[in-house]
């Protein structure tokens, strides 16, 4: 069986453009609009406004709240903050509306409490409030307080978009994006991100960034896609950096760059992203942007592979079964390939599978290997599917199953893998639980032979020898086995050297058949030796 090594193997790399996207978090809160002094809470007048509020002035009251609420002129105290901003509530004041509803919102001052929450936003929003407004878009996004509602969210979202909340403008692009509570409409969507994004909001920066990049709702546009990213990434967003380093590691839209690659991933790994740590472990394991460094680069696979990234899992076994900034450990290297296999890669499923077929850092177990091997199969990897079919075919691990040998050889083959056309040509030449057929043996081996597999090359030579499933010729036979005559093969020589012996597509050379039949006899061959002997003796 062909068991491809790791060492010898690319390191599949995950997939790196990630699709980051957020719903705006903030619940702002509404400041005062102050009419009668700019400093209203001094402890010079807070007697005074104290004594305007019991006496039920609105604004005294409500001035009373935001001071408890900021500690400014008196003790910070939430829960009399709250009780000043109700007693305003009641009496309409929006602003107080507002502020009680935040701090029901986060617990401030009371238990927290969504519902009354909602109702203090509803309150504010119905006034044309555009904090209560987006808060309460919020609140029926995430379904607190109210029952989750898309649409009455993408309601609240447009009456404060239309006010210039650039939150609200940002989440209502990507509930149009979505088609969340709405049709879905890019270019809405667009419009939305891009009111947002010209006020500043790196995240709607980084999402009017995207869809320029996948050409949803405006041109595609890499150009356009990489200068908002940039905007974004300048603010600190994460995916925003991550898919800027993307963007200059493939040059698209920028001049291709691996130090800047690099100088992206490393803001964006540091922040935790796992999809740039994994990368920049990358960066460094090939020294692309940045002084090769694999203790660099295992450091930051692990950062990557400890929050479930199956490609750093991946790359981080690879650097253990390599010694490559760690030290060689193959159980270690099949436990991080187990935790990527576990996910799904594909390339972890077919090194485990290595791992459990030879016995390196696990004890060797072909039922283990075969059901590794099958995952990788089923998802087309073709070398897992040239090593299955050879389990089937063995009995090894798994019970002999001809047909399924078959089968898994010709789904690699079809991939146009030489070692599963030569093998699928030797089960047809051998009748090994189908009935002999050289006509698709030849098939197969001719396949196999195109791509330079000498074995199948030689075994076509014999049938074309034999007029085996192709029309005898002696000509045909002698060019097959030349084209593989300097791998070094006894059988091709002594083959080469029967040919022109008997002068069989070839003029009779006996000076050229002993040429061929000493080569094979230094390799061992009796047969070969025989004929060394016999020519030299003058007996032909």
């Amino acid at each position: 069986m062909r068991l491809y090594d790791t060492e010898g193997g690319k390191l599949d790399l995950m997939g790196k453009l990630a699709v980051v996207v957020m719903i705006c978090l903030a619940t702002g809160f509404s400041y005062p609009e102050a009419k009668a002094e700019s400093q209203p809470a001094r402890s010079a007048n807070i007697e005074e406004i104290r004594k305007l509020a019991v006496d039920g002035r609105v604004d005294a009251q409500f001035y009373m709240g935001f001071m408890y609420e900021r500690g400014d002129g008196v003790v910070k105290d939430y829960a009399e903050a709250l009780k000043w901003y109700l007693k305003a509530a009641e009496q309409g004041h929006v602003g107080a509306q507002t502020n009680a509803g935040i701090l029901y919102f986060k617990g401030e001052g009371t238990a927290q409490d969504y519902a009354e929450a909602a109702k203090w936003y509803r309150k504010a929003a119905l006034q044309g409030n555009v904090t209560a407004r987006f808060n309460l878009g919020l609140m029926y996004y995430k379904g607190q307080g109210v029952a989750r509602d898309y649409a009455e969210a993408a309601k609240w979202y447009l009456k404060a978009a239309e006010q210039g909340h650039s939150g609200a403008q940002f989440n209502l692009g990507l509930m149009l994006s979505k088609g969340e509570g709405v049709v879905q409409d890019f270019a809405e969507a667009c419009k939305w991100y891009r009111k947002a994004a010209a006020q500043g909001n790196a995240a709607a920066q980084f999402s009017l960034g995207l869809m320029y990049y996948q050409g949803q709702g405006v041109q595609q546009n890499y150009v356009e896609a990489a200068a908002w990213y940039r905007k974004s990434a300048e603010q600190g967003n994460v995916g925003a950096q991550f898919n800027l380093g993307y963007m200059y590691e493939m040059d698209q839209g920028v001049a291709g760059s691996n130090a800047e690659s690099a100088k992206w991933y490393r803001l964006a790994a540091e922040q935790g992203h796992a999809g740039a740590q994994s990368n920049l472990g990358y960066i460094y394991d090939i020294g692309e942007g940045v002084p090769q460094d694999h203790a660099e680069a295992a450091k930051w696979y692990r950062k990557a592979a400890l929050q479930g990234n199956a490609g750093a899992q991946l790359n981080l076994g690879v650097m253990y079964d390599n010694g490559h900034g760690v030290s060689r450990d193959y159980a270690e290297a099949a436990k991080w390939y187990l935790k990527a296999a576990e996910q799904g890669d594909v390339t972890a499923q077919y090194n485990l599978g290595v791992k459990y077929a030879t016995g390196v850092g696990v004890a060797v177990n072909n039922a283990e290997a075969a059901k590794w091997y099958l995952r990788a199969a089923l998802q087309g990897h073709e070398i897992s599917q040239v090593n299955l079919g050879r389990l089937y075919e063995k009995g090894e691990g798994i019970a002999q199953d001809y047909a399924q040998a078959i089968k898994w050889y010709g789904k690699a083959a079809d991939q146009d893998n030489s070692d599963a056309q030569f093998s699928l040509g030797l089960m047809y030449s051998n009748g090994e639980g189908i009935p002999p057929n050289f006509a698709e043996a030849a098939k197969w081996y001719r396949r196999a032979a195109d791509q330079g597999n000498a074995t199948a090359c030689y075994n076509l030579a014999i049938l074309y020898y034999r007029g085996q499933g192709v029309a005898r010729d002696y000509a045909e036979a002698v060019k097959l086995l030349k084209e593989v005559a300097d791998q070094d093969d006894a059988d091709v020589h002594f083959t080469l050297g029967c040919l022109y012996y008997k002068g069989q597509g070839v003029g009779e050379d006996h000076a050229e058949a002993l040429k061929w039949f000493k080569k094979a006899a230094d390799k061992g061959h009796k047969d070969a030796a025989y004929y060394v002997n016999l020519i030299g003796q003058g007996k032909h």
